[in-house]
């Protein structure tokens, strides 16, 4: 049997602006356009993929990952060095640092890795390989 993550799918109220940000940070983290279609896109990483549309059945204007429901994705991020430039970019792609203060260990001395989060309020958390 087959294990792991097969794709997800985030639901979002401007496409235009997460076509934007999402299609930067992923496609920095190695992944590539897939499909598109005119209320979404999808990018893939080996066999995972991810979408974001704008369904018509879309029945609220914010995202808020505060409520019940998934409060962000982690996604691999390379080297620490990767992580890096990730966070020196983001800003200009639509992404803001969440945590600076603790950069890069926010998740523990042992967990190096980058907490963003998007224009609509979506977070990600991108985590470098383990060095060692």
């Amino acid at each position: 049997m087959a294990v792991g993550v097969h794709h997800m799918e985030i639901w979002v109220v401007d496409l235009s602006s997460a076509r934007t940000s999402w299609g930067w940070l992923l496609v920095a983290l190695g992944w590539s356009v897939d499909q598109e279609w005119d209320t979404g896109i999808s990018w893939r990483c080996g066999e995972v993929y991810l979408v974001v549309t704008c369904p018509p059945a879309v029945s609220d204007e914010a995202h808020d990952r505060r409520l019940s429901g998934m409060n962000h994705i982690a996604l691999h991020g390379g080297t620490q060095a990767d992580i890096d430039r990730i966070v020196a970019q983001g800003s200009t792609h639509g992404w803001k640092a969440l945590y600076a203060d603790r950069y890069p260990y926010a998740g523990g001395p042992d967990h190096y890795a980058a907490y963003l989060e998007n224009d609509a309020g979506f977070k990600v958390e991108v985590v470098a390989e383990a060095v060692g």
